[in-house]
Formats: C-alpha cells, sequence, structure tokens
C-alpha cells in the first residue's frame, strides 16, 4: 500500500541526515573536513483527478535523497609550528600523487619522508613546481616537492664591499686606523683584508689594503692590494675619490681559488658617502659584502604563493619549489575519498591548476593546518530535527497500521 511507502521513504530519508549530521560530528577535529548537508526531494505526484475548475488533485507518493552538498568554506587556522603543515584559506585544493594518479586535499597536515620529499599522512607526495638554482618554473610540469636536509647552496665569490666608517677630524698627522674585512673567494674560504687610513693632513687621508702575506704563500709584510688618497670637505663629507674604487686584485690564493677582482663601493644605496671625517673617534659600524660560502639547508618555511623558501647555514635563502594549487568549476562534483582526498570526476570538470594567490585560488599559510569547519551547535540542532522528522514517520506508519488492521477486521 502507497500509504505505507511514504512514511518508510521519509524514515529511509532522515535516517540517511542523521547519519550524515554523525558522520559531520564524528570529523569535528579532523583537518581540512567539510560538512556536509543531505538534499531531499519529493516522488512522483500521483494524479488522481481534477477538481471542479479542472485543477489536478495530486497525491505525493514520499521523499527520497537528491543528493549531498559540502560546504567547501575554509575552516578556522590551527597553528602548529610544523613547517611542512599547510593550510589553505579560500578556494583550490593541494595536489597529491600515488600509484593510482592525482588526489586533491585540503588537509594539509604533511610531513617529510625518508627521501625529503613532502607527503601527506597516506605517503601521496605533495605535489608542486620544481626550482633550479632557486627559481621556480611555473609552466614545467609538476613534480615533487623535495626539502632535503642534504640540500646544499654554493658558494659565490665576493665582487663588492663596502664599510660605514668615521676618521676622526681631529686626528693628528701621521695617525692611523684599520678596518678588518672578510671576502669570499670562488671557493667558499673566507679571506680576511684590511684597510688602513692614515691621517696626511686637514681633510686629508690615504688608504692602503692589503691581504695576509701567507693568503698568496708569502711570508713577512701584508701584500698591498690598493693604495690612494682621500679628501673630504669642511662638512666632513667625502669628496674623492667619488663612487667607487675598483679594481683590488687578488691572485694567487693558496687553496686554489679563481683570482678576484674587488670594486670598493663608497657609496650606499641611496647615493649617501659611506665615509665620514666628523670630531668623534674613528670607528667602523657596519661591513658588508656580496659573497658568501657554501651552505647546507637548516630549514624552510612556505610561504603565501606557496613557495617554499630554504633557509642556509650562509644565511641565504633560496626557493626548492612551490606547492601547487587546483580549482575546479563545479566541486560540489568531486567524489569524496577516505583520508580527506577527493577526485575529479566528468561533473567536476578537469582540475585546473596553478599557483596560489592567482586566479581565484586561496593563499597558504604555513606552520598551520586547516580545522574542520563543522559547527557543533547547527549539527545538534540539524540531529534534532532530523530525529523529530524521523519520529514523525514512526507515528505515521503506526497510524497507518492500525487503519489497516481496523479494515482488514471489518473485511473478517
Amino acid at each position: 500500500m502507497a500509504s505505507f511507502s511514504i512514511p518508510l521513504s521519509g524514515l529511509e530519508a532522515n535516517s540517511a541526515s542523521l547519519s550524515v549530521i554523525a558522520n559531520n560530528l564524528a570529523n569535528l577535529n579532523t583537518d581540512g573536513y567539510k560538512n556536509e548537508t543531505l538534499d531531499f526531494g519529493n516522488l512522483l505526484f500521483q494524479m488522481q483527478g481534477s477538481s471542479g475548475n479542472d485543477d489536478p488533485i495530486q497525491i505525493g507518493s514520499g521523499v527520497q535523497v537528491d543528493g549531498t552538498t559540502s560546504n567547501f568554506t575554509s575552516g578556522n587556522l590551527d597553528t602548529t609550528g610544523v613547517a611542512s603543515n599547510m593550510a589553505l584559506q579560500g578556494n583550490g585544493f593541494f595536489v597529491v600523487s600515488n600509484a593510482n594518479g592525482q588526489d586533491y586535499t585540503r588537509a594539509g597536515d604533511f610531513t617529510v619522508n625518508s627521501s625529503g620529499q613532502l607527503v601527506d599522512p597516506s605517503g601521496d607526495t605533495v605535489m608542486g613546481y620544481p626550482a633550479v638554482n632557486g627559481v621556480v618554473s611555473s609552466s614545467s610540469a609538476l613534480g615533487p616537492i623535495t626539502v632535503n636536509q642534504a640540500a646544499t647552496i654554493p658558494a659565490v665569490p665576493t665582487t663588492t664591499f663596502e664599510t660605514t666608517t668615521n676618521l676622526q677630524a681631529a686626528s693628528a698627522v701621521g695617525a692611523t686606523f684599520s678596518t678588518p674585512l672578510s671576502v669570499v673567494d670562488s671557493l667558499g674560504v673566507s679571506q680576511t683584508l684590511s684597510i688602513q687610513y692614515t691621517n696626511t693632513g686637514t681633510n686629508a687621508w690615504s688608504y692602503n689594503i692589503t691581504l695576509p702575506a701567507s693568503a698568496t704563500g708569502g711570508t713577512g709584510a701584508p701584500t698591498s692590494l690598493a693604495t690612494g688618497s682621500l679628501t673630504f670637505n669642511s662638512s666632513g663629507a667625502l669628496t674623492t675619490p667619488t663612487g667607487s674604487v675598483t679594481p683590488i686584485a687578488i691572485t694567487g690564493l693558496t687553496d686554489g681559488a679563481a683570482p678576484m677582482n674587488l670594486t670598493w663601493n663608497l657609496t650606499d644605496a641611496s647615493g649617501n658617502p659611506t665615509l665620514t671625517q666628523q670630531d668623534s673617534a674613528s670607528a667602523t659600524s657596519a661591513t658588508n659584502q656580496d659573497g658568501y660560502g657554501v651552505g647546507t639547508l637548516t630549514g624552510y618555511s612556505v610561504l603565501a604563493d606557496g613557495t617554499v623558501q630554504g633557509q642556509f647555514s650562509n644565511k641565504q635563502t633560496l626557493a626548492l619549489g612551490q606547492v601547487a594549487v587546483a580549482g575546479f568549476a563545479n566541486v560540489q562534483g568531486l567524489t569524496q575519498l577516505s583520508n580527506g582526498d577527493f577526485q575529479s570526476t566528468v561533473a567536476s570538470g578537469a582540475a585546473v591548476v596553478g599557483q596560489a594567490g592567482i586566479g581565484g585560488n586561496g593563499t597558504i599559510t604555513g606552520g598551520s593546518v586547516e580545522a574542520s569547519n563543522v559547527d557543533l551547535s547547527t549539527e545538534f540542532s540539524n540531529m534534532i530535527v532530523a530525529q523529530q522528522g524521523y519520529e514523525a514517520n514512526a507515528k505515521a506508519l503506526t497510524a497507518f497500521d492500525q487503519i489497516s488492521q481496523a479494515t482488514i477486521q471489518l473485511i473478517s
């Protein structure tokens, strides 16, 4: 009898709703989980005739589950402090690869495997754009992101240097002041220069840049690399030379490094002289040079655009890769898998893979994970509604059973 099928369909639909709610509550603390709701639709109405004005008389046949809808709004950020963890804020999914192909996930609780690759808890590798010598190519094919602690960055020899130095204006003729300066050769070895200033008269000094004789296999007095004169105006600003002193040549280093040709910058990035002559003690407050030695990877962090930036022991940073982000035309068409993964379908459309923060993709927060977006109070409210719906349909079924029993008694 249709009278029984209608409340039975209601029992089944509300039971399914309770199952969805229970699953949401079970995943309250699951990273990246997106809460779901059940969509109901009425079944085909049966035509019972028409009224006097030809309006149709129809009685419904019950309810059915039309589908599920996932809420893809971002969950709250949970800061973990783990460098490999990532949280997407906004649209998109991380791309992970396994033996069956590529899946997509919002759960960014990634770790590092024995090969130094970023992986999810299932061991799937996190995919992105590789970096070559610190340069990321977003047009290249996706590959695993590697943060191998054995990674090194080669030495870069010094080509320019500068010092922020004041020479005391009241110095007597013949007074000297020296500034040591470390530069790096092509093998990453630090070589120590010395810049000696000698007062030669009013507003006038000479300089002599030297290198220890032992650095080039000699003995005795340091090797002189460059000499010259400095003049200052009545305000203590350097007037000559201007710009820079070059070349300062170093050859025959005993460690076998290539010859060096250095430039001494006498102005900073804004064009202001870095050498002054004021009535205060001669002192060098800062030195700077553009070379560095060999560095090993000491750590890494993930930037907002997904760039995995390595920090090295020589205080340099270098991009190790860039985590990819995938978007879909219809996220509701994705098939859900276990462990928070999704697969693309015909309904979702093919993944459009790009970079975080570009083309509508969300940004990435490193050292954090995205929490579940399940709202506890909302789920409890939905549970009460589903429970009442189930009980109401059960009472309707009981009523129909009593009516049926009464009908059978009349016949008998």
